[in-house]
């Protein structure tokens, strides 16, 4: 290797590698072969707390370096979701690619996959139980819209599909208007925390086992689990859930209340005792012995005279004024953050959710941080996703023992496609 070409290599991981992984889940091994939010947001979690993550993707990238914004034709949103991961191209449209993916099964702990049921079998023409009598202990994660059975598991799903279908979509936004997106993955991510659970109980059970199994985590029931108290209300009583907007149903005063300076505060006196609290803050203290509101059931019932009077007294303050008035009052309060306050709020920073990290294009990234925190094990960030194929070669180097002369022969004939392709660069054993 020339030692422009070695400089090139070093320079690069100085640049994005600060440390080794690290948390409870070091030592095990991952396949992404997912793509999009799901899938790649599930194995992020567990490349968060130190699982080594080989993130597969074609030569055109995951669709999610697509999505969310873009800088200097970087995608920012990949730069975050993929961090942590080796990121290897592969075309599993290829006989050899294919082979290579199943020769990579047989050596992980984990495949997580998010493709319509069937597609990742038809692939690389195995299915689970083939795959198993290799690597008995592999635990496959699946994750789709609507299951690996049932009438509806061919069907191609997003999250914001299966919100519809779970009844969840029903519930977002105002009455009088028609049902609401939320403008967030949220189904995705909750979806990919179920999976992520999931491999994490087969791990265990593995422990004591030694054979692996199948995670089959849909989108739609995880956005179906939310609707966890409806389910017994309509069996027993018949009621069919309604949007209800900002406020929280047959409690008050729990909404959104305008502020003098044009923000919005979230008060959320759900207690009689927070509710004293409250009207003696707002310098109202009869409202708490009056018939009419002293009780949580009383309010129940006048839940829109309730915001009536607590509007009228936020409408005279600014949103900072009145959350310094409740908090010390101990009433739940906050006003309605922006990615802009968030940013300048020292609890974000204190807790470590908002970190900077090295970038090759940007020189430093902001990004989120690590949850949940653990006190022993906690996980971390050491490295940024980066581009399509940064780790090719050294993957199939590291773990299917492939020397530089048949890595090459593979990019020739675009089996696989690496960084150093288009460098003319060697990096290998």
């Amino acid at each position: 290797m020339s030692q422009e070409h070695q400089k090139a290599g070093n320079d690069r991981q100085s640049v994005l590698q600060l440390n080794k992984p690290q948390g409870p889940l070091t030592g095990y091994r991952v396949l992404e072969l997912g793509s999009t939010i799901a899938g790649p947001f599930c194995a992020r979690l567990m490349a968060d707390f130190g699982a080594e993550v080989i993130k597969v993707e074609p030569r055109t990238g995951d669709p999610v370096r697509n999505m969310g914004r873009h800088a200097d034709d970087v995608s920012l949103y990949a730069a975050s979701i993929l961090r942590n991961k080796r990121l290897i191209s592969v075309d599993m449209k290829t006989i050899e690619g294919q082979n290579l993916v199943r020769e990579l099964m047989n050596k992980v702990d984990i495949v997580i996959e998010n493709f319509r049921p069937g597609t990742l079998d038809r692939l690389v023409g195995l299915d689970y139980e083939d795959i198993k009598k290799d690597n008995p202990g592999l635990i496959m994660v699946r994750i789709s819209g609507y299951g690996q059975s049932g009438p509806y598991s061919p069907r191609p799903g997003y999250g914001v599909t299966c919100e519809a279908v779970a009844g969840v979509r029903h519930m977002v936004g105002e009455p009088n208007l028609p049902p609401a997106r939320v403008a967030l993955a949220v189904t995705d991510h909750l979806t990919a925390v179920y999976a992520a659970f999931g491999a994490m109980m087969a791990l265990v059970d593995r422990e004591k086992t030694g054979i692996g199994q199948v995670i089959d985590a849909s989108l739609y029931e995880a956005a179906f689990s939310l609707m966890e108290p409806h389910v017994p209300a309509f069996e027993q009583l018949g009621i069919v859930p309604k949007r209800v907007g900002a406020k929280l149903p047959n409690t008050a005063p729990n909404s959104l209340y305008p502020t003098k300076d044009g923000e919005y505060v979230l008060i959320a006196a759900n207690n009689d005792a927070i509710f004293r609290r409250l009207t003696e803050a707002m310098g109202q203290p009869e409202l708490a012995d009056d018939p009419r509101y002293s009780t949580q059931k009383s309010r129940s019932v006048r839940v829109d005279e309730m915001d009536e009077i607590v509007s009228a007294w936020s409408r005279e303050r600014t949103g900072k004024e009145i959350e310094a008035v409740l908090l010390e009052a101990s009433v739940p309060t906050s006003r309605v953050y922006t990615i802009e306050d968030i940013f300048t709020d020292p609890h974000f920073r204190e807790r470590e959710q908002l970190v900077e990290m090295p970038h090759e294009t940007f020189g430093k990234l902001t990004v989120i941080g690590v949850a949940p925190k653990l006190s022993s094990t906690p996980g971390a960030i050491y490295q940024l996703g980066g581009e399509v194929g940064r780790d090719t070669r050294s993957v199939l180097a590291d773990l299917l023992d492939l020397d530089e002369l048949r890595i090459a022969e593979l990019e020739s004939r675009n089996v696989v496609y690496s960084v150093e392709m288009e460098k003319n660069v060697y990096v290998g054993k």
